[in-house]
């Protein structure tokens, strides 16, 4: 290295060394710069603090005033003015009466459970069904909640808040306090052999607080409904869902086999109702209506240990006035006198059917049913002696179906000649078959409208059974719930749409229709509907059957019902024919009635005309095939 090159890097580090104490920081700067950093750091600490949720559980009134002012500020921040009511311990307070038990919690002012005295649920299936007690509202997944809008922008859910208890008798009053004249109250009252509880809740002093041009406090409810009847997957799919009224509307629902959201935000409400198969749990307002609401329920897989799960958004009426907003809660069965005392259509949460099947439910088959248990005490009997009524109701379709069928047994030689006849020729075989009936005055169908007009009876008891809760759990032989399905025997392996279990009614039932069949067709010519006529008499046999698999997971009131029908079907026709009916007669009216001057018109004319018709276009058709004359062009020719 030469003296030139030693020379430049020694000016270079005196350089540096230079320029290193002319950056250097003074003892003031250095103190300044100690200081941002300090600050960065305690800022970074209220950042990682506030970040943590604060564990307010596992703090104590008495504990309160030990916080740190990180911790203080946190919770102010979080609940504002209600910074005293975050801090508590839950405690369980309870109303009760002859038919309820209801158990109160003080964290969020709300129901914790409500027990139905005279009311059960089954346990799981076994050989001998066990009852257990019967809880709404018990679910801890279940919110009840108030979501308050303060004027920081921020909101307050009074499920976080402690609330003080004040109970006197059957009315517990709850208070979560901002201050001692500021404060949100909810206050249930209990009345003696009622399932309704007087709710109100009230904000007083609170205007202040509260975001301004606040007109409507939002109340969430979920609940997730328990399994509590026999067949879970119809409970879940045909009876269990939310009912609400709008002001000068029916009432509606959601939909009952599939989730569903109904808007009705900009409608106000009479009520609701979270509903299942026999229960409810149901806000109902007094004297002002509920200013809207969203109604949602939300389907749940059939493995799931809920039912169905049910979220309403009801909005509250707010004034600055401090007047409570009434309510009343009703938390038990769906007994339709008592939800029709109501006088504002709540009776149509009982799932009774809608147009004419829930009016022939509501004012005749439910009175009929009501009268009949004032004087018998067993609902399987009650069904005997409904069907006894309904049989003697319908007699005389009855009687006019089976003298119909003695007519056509009677003109039975002669059917069968004209088929010997024209057995090659179906078409006028049915012909000659429609002028035979019109000769002697008998409609072939004559039958078949009695039994048409039969059908809402049968469609309004389908509906009733499943509905009506005097069934429910109500033994007959066998069967220990008339509402669901009976159980004679158990399987061992589950069948395809059919099940574990055998419902012995149903299996009677399928038996009796189809001896009942066998026995009322023996005598009828059922190819006087054609091929159609054939295709009846196969669904006859076929349709009891087939409803082995759908009655057998059903209500067995309604299998109850259709056996003991069958059954005096069988004895109604038995005795008709061969004792009301004089077939001799019958044959002397027919042939009074062949000699008589026919009139032109009439159904018999009517349905002539239609098969010639229908006789014409098939010769057509054939003869178009076949490339031949059909007979009305061979004799337009010969003319």
């Amino acid at each position: 290295m030469d003296k030139n090159t030693i020379i430049g890097f020694t000016l270079l580090f005196i350089l540096l060394i230079t320029w290193q104490q002319l950056l250097k920081p003074s003892q003031a700067q250095i103190e300044e710069m100690k200081r941002v950093e300090d600050s960065i750091k305690k800022a970074q600490q209220v950042v990682d603090v506030a970040e943590k949720t604060i564990d307010v559980t596992a703090i104590t009134p008495d504990s309160l005033s030990g916080l740190d002012s990180l911790q203080k500020n946190q919770l102010t921040s979080k609940f504002g003015a209600f910074y005293n009511a975050a801090v508590g311990k839950e405690e369980e307070f309870i109303l009760e009466n002859d038919v309820l038990k209801v158990t109160f919690s003080n964290k969020g002012g709300r129901i914790k459970s409500v027990l139905l005295k005279e009311y059960f649920k089954l346990g799981p299936l076994k050989s001998k069904d066990e009852k257990l007690p019967l809880y709404l509202m018990e679910d801890e997944k279940d919110v009840f909640n108030y979501t308050l809008p303060l004027a920081t922008n921020s909101e307050i859910a009074t499920k976080n808040l402690f609330f003080e208890a004040n109970q006197e008798g059957k009315t517990i009053t709850f208070r979560a306090k901002a201050t001692d004249n500021q404060f949100f109250e909810q206050k249930y009252s209990l009345k003696d052999g009622s399932y309704a509880i007087d709710y109100a809740v009230q904000l007083v002093g609170l205007g202040n607080l509260l975001k301004d041009n606040t007109n409507t406090i939002d109340l969430t409810w979920v609940q997730h409904l328990d399994k509590f009847e026999r067949n879970a997957s119809y409970e879940r799919t045909q009876m269990s869902t939310t009912y609400f009224k709008a002001v000068d509307e029916q009432t509606s629902y959601c939909k009952l086999a599939k989730s569903n959201v109904q808007d009705m935000s900009n409608k106000q409400i009479e009520w609701m109702a979270h509903s299942s198969q026999f229960f409810n749990s149901a806000l109902l307002t007094k004297n002002q209506p509920f200013a809207g609401g969203i109604f949602e329920t939300i389907m749940l897989d059939e493995n799931n240990e809920d039912l169905k799960k049910l979220h309403s958004q009801i909005k509250i009426p707010y004034s600055s006035d401090a007047k409570p907003f009434e309510m009343e809660l009703f938390v038990g069965p769906k007994e339709y006198k008592t939800l029709a005392a109501y006088n504002n259509e709540f009776q149509y949460t009982v799932p009774y059917g809608w147009s004419i099947i829930g009016t022939v439910n509501r004012y005749i088959i439910r009175p009929i049913f009501g009268f009949l248990g004032r004087f018998i005490g067993n609902q399987g009997i009650i069904i005997l002696v409904l069907t006894l009524i309904v049989k003697l109701l319908l007699y005389p379709l009855t009687y006019r179906m089976l003298y119909s069928q003695s007519k056509m047994s009677a003109l039975k030689p002669q059917i069968e000649k004209i088929k010997e006849k024209f057995k090659d020729e179906p078409q006028q075989q049915q012909m000659e078959t429609m002028k035979m009936y019109r000769e002697f005055g008998v409609n072939p169908l004559g039958g078949c409208f009695p039994m048409l007009l039969q059908m809402p009876i049968w469609f309004a008891l389908y509906r009733f059974f499943p509905a009506a809760i005097e069934f429910r759990q109500a033994s007959f032989l066998w069967a220990s719930d008339l509402s669901s399905y009976d159980v004679f025997a158990r399987l061992p392996f589950e069948i395809p749409f059919y099940g574990a279990h055998i419902s012995m009614f149903t299996i009677l039932w399928a038996a009796s229709t189809i001896v009942y069949t066998v026995y009322n067709t023996r005598s009828m010519d059922m190819s006087a509907m054609g091929g159609n006529g054939q295709m009846m008499l196969y669904m006859q046999y076929f349709m009891p059957i087939m409803f082995l698999f759908f009655f057998n997971n059903f209500a067995s009131g309604l299998t109850v019902y259709l056996l003991f029908s069958s059954l005096l079907n069988i004895a109604q026709t038995v005795l008709t024919k061969n004792v009301v009916i004089n077939q001799d007669k019958i044959k002397a009216k027919l042939e009074e009635k062949r000699k008589q001057p026919k009139k032109k018109g009439g159904f018999q004319q009517r349905l002539e005309e239609a098969m010639k018709q229908q006789q014409k276009v098939q010769q057509q058709r054939v003869a178009q095939k076949q490339n031949k004359p059909t007979n009305v062009e061979k004799k337009n020719r010969g003319k």
